[in-house]
């Protein structure tokens, strides 16, 4: 993305992570210039290179066998295959792990300790390493033991409570987040606790264990709604697209369809009521403040509904954006790669890969989405596109020492 200097090209990563969470944690951690070594099984490799379709395209645009969900995760980082059940697969990972500043995993809890690969084998072997496990349920408790994914804690978080139609409207029920919520955000916060683990090295020279949880990160995710509950004892609701705290914050129809207004302050639904050739509803006492039109949504909301039916999405966003009213169309997937503002801030990437990958797979382009951290100094980089399997192998295994004839063996023997 830029000539600039990184912000952690010095630091180290190896990545035994596999599917969502560990990985979102690596590509942020690689976005910003660390060398993250991914290590993946033999002949099969992270599960998500086979979670298709949709699958990426040939150069002559045929579907290929490589999945793109991979493609979302994996960017910047250097992939070689390693078993780990065999011991000369955990000695390889025990010399890796000793050239490393941060190892992440999410194995089960306990999984990696039959390995000699657990926290308290390899800080004998390196002090400094802060290591990081991602699981579902985190290292204690009575679900500890547990596998645990996303759409499973979204469900026992609650998080799909509050998430859809209310039973009594048609589609009502409880719904997932679109995407992987749980997962992302425990990768977000994964990498926050590696760079704080990082700083406190500097401090005292000595690594820690991160230990992430996907039910922690589920419950502290539900925000606003769980702080509501907790200070009062009522259980939130679903809703719908409405906001149990603001009104107008919802969809509204339009002569063509939908847009989405979000109203966040008295005197942005004053502006609405003027634009809208209606400033009475803002002098209406019932409406006058938000606590006022929250307690007296069901009255409020058909008549705006009324009014927003008259004009066309882009009528309503052109009078509204100049008056600071937040409003905006309801794009799906496609019609937001291709908004102006999008494209400005350049969020589409494409990087080509390497000759091998492209070999190994026919695959030769990637595309993803950019890195949102925005370091004026330090920005992300763009050093490698998602690897093919075991891509790097022989480079990193190089790096540790070993000569050719030893790597040979190795494969040989499939270890490697």
């Amino acid at each position: 993305m830029s000539n600039k200097p990184a912000a952690l090209p010095h630091i180290k990563v190896l990545d035994l992570s596999r599917v969502l969470a560990g990985p979102w944690c690596t590509q942020i951690l690689a976005d910003l210039g660390a060398d993250v070594v991914k290590i993946e099984r033999p002949g099969a490799g992270d599960d998500t290179r086979h979670w298709g379709p949709p699958f990426l395209k040939d150069a002559q645009g045929n579907d290929t066998e490589h999945a793109a969900y991979y493609t979302c995760a994996n960017r910047n980082k250097r992939s070689i295959t390693v078993d780990i059940a065999k011991p000369e697969g955990q000695a390889l990972i025990r010399q890796l792990a000793e050239q490393s500043d941060v190892l992440v995993e999410n194995f089960k809890v306990g999984g990696l300790a039959h390995y000699g690969l657990d926290y308290a084998s390899l800080k004998q072997v390196n002090p400094k390493l802060i290591y990081c496990s991602v699981t579902g349920f985190g290292q204690d408790g009575p679900y500890a033991e547990r596998a645990g994914y996303d759409l499973m804690v979204q469900a026992m978080s609650g998080m799909m409570s509050i998430t859809g139609r209310p039973d009594e409207v048609p589609g009502g029920g409880p719904q997932r987040v679109g995407v992987a919520l749980t997962d992302i955000f425990t990768g977000v916060y994964a990498s926050t606790a590696i760079l704080a683990a990082l700083e406190v090295r500097h401090r005292t020279g000595e690594g820690q264990h991160i230990d992430m949880s996907l039910l922690d990160v589920g419950m502290a995710i539900l925000a606003n709604q769980a702080g509501g509950f907790l200070n009062t004892g009522r259980v939130p609701q679903r809703q719908g697209n409405s906001h149990p705290s603001l009104v107008p914050y919802q969809d509204m129809p339009t002569k063509d369809g939908a847009m989405l207004l979000a109203i966040g302050n008295d005197g942005q639904f004053t502006r609405f009521c003027e634009v809208a050739g209606r400033p009475e509803l803002a002098q209406d006492a019932r409406y006058a403040s938000n606590t006022q039109r929250v307690l007296h949504r069901a009255d409020l909301v058909p008549q705006l509904e009324a009014i927003t039916r008259t004009r066309s999405t882009a009528e309503w966003i052109a009078a509204l954006e100049h008056k600071a009213v937040p409003c905006g169309p309801i794009n799906d997937i496609g019609q937001a790669f291709a908004d102006a503002q999008v494209q400005a801030r350049g969020l589409a990437i494409e990087q080509p890969r390497s000759p091998q990958a492209v070999a190994a797979e026919g695959v030769p382009t990637i595309r993803s989405v950019a890195s949102p951290l925005r370091l004026s100094a330090t920005p992300p980089v763009l050093h490698r596109a998602p690897p093919a399997l075991g891509e790097h192998t022989e480079e990193v295994l190089a790096g540790l020492g070993l000569d050719a004839g030893r790597i040979a063996a190795l494969r040989a023997s499939g270890i490697v």
